[in-house]
């Protein structure tokens, strides 16, 4: 069964959401920001739990 739960990482400078993905696990958008971190070290990371149902109908 799947997750009730997405989890949304979204790149942030200077105030400024430049960018949001969804990952399944919480794991797989941590991942993504480190290597996302590695390559733009000026870009500020957010990862939260959102519930599916904000995201899809």
């Amino acid at each position: 069964m799947k997750s009730e739960t997405v989890w949304k990482c979204e790149q942030l400078r200077a105030g400024t959401v430049y960018d949001r993905d969804l990952f399944d696990t919480r794991e797989e958008a941590e991942n993504y920001a480190r290597r996302l971190m590695s390559v733009a070290p000026d870009l500020f990371v957010r990862i939260e739990p959102m519930d599916v149902k904000m995201v899809w109908n």
